[in-house]
């Protein structure tokens, strides 16, 4: 990676962490931010990955984990109540490199589009329907809701990806790292133990 390309990810993890934003914004808001030309080579998200924990271990470690594993503690909640669904957690959450200010994102695998929705409407549970690209190119619905954390004694951001349920055959496969993007609960579990 060059020196620039480092100065862009280092810049992009520190508005991941302190901002709570995606990959791909922070890296186009570093761009901007260091008075670089928009066409300038970005690092790549395993590069900014890297960066986040690097920028965590120096100015969060008394209290990333912490917040880290309220989090996962809360998806594993809402993972055993829409179990039916298959759900899989992904993103920062996942990953490990989340802090209170990154939200849940979970994806269900349904047989029927609507199920998740109808079992939100049957629990009395506001949500926001929005969309997201799906991972066959068309876009998805995205079921958006704010739940209680009383680990972190704050409302935290549930965003519930509705996919298809042929769609799982695919999404365990690991990235070039050996990494998987998402994990059922039974893995999260196990990163909670490990954890602990």
């Amino acid at each position: 990676m060059s020196e620039l390309t480092q100065e862009i990810a280092a810049t992009a993890a520190r508005m991941v962490v302190e901002e709570g934003l995606e990959y791909g914004p922070a890296k186009r808001r570093a761009v901007k931010q260091l008075g670089l030309n928009s066409r300038s080579a970005l690092p790549d998200n395993g590069e900014v990955e890297d960066a986040v924990f690097e920028y965590i271990g120096l100015f969060c470690a008394d209290t990333q984990p912490a917040e880290l594993r309220a989090l996962r503690e809360l998806a594993a909640l809402w993972m055993q109540r829409l179990a039916e669904f298959r759900p899989h957690l992904s993103g920062a959450v996942w990953r490990g490199t989340a802090t209170r200010l990154n939200d849940i994102h979970l994806q269900l695998y349904c047989d029927d589009s609507k199920s998740a929705e109808i079992f939100l409407l049957g629990k009395g549970q506001d949500y926001d329907v929005g969309s997201v690209p799906g991972p066959r190119g068309q876009d998805v619905d995205r079921l958006s809701l704010s739940v209680a954390c009383p680990a972190l004694n704050e409302p935290i951001g549930l965003h519930l990806t509705i996919l298809d349920a042929d769609d799982l055959r695919g999404a365990l496969k690991p990235d070039a790292r050996g990494r998987t993007e998402r994990g059922d609960l039974v893995a999260l579990q196990r990163l909670l133990a490990d954890a602990a």
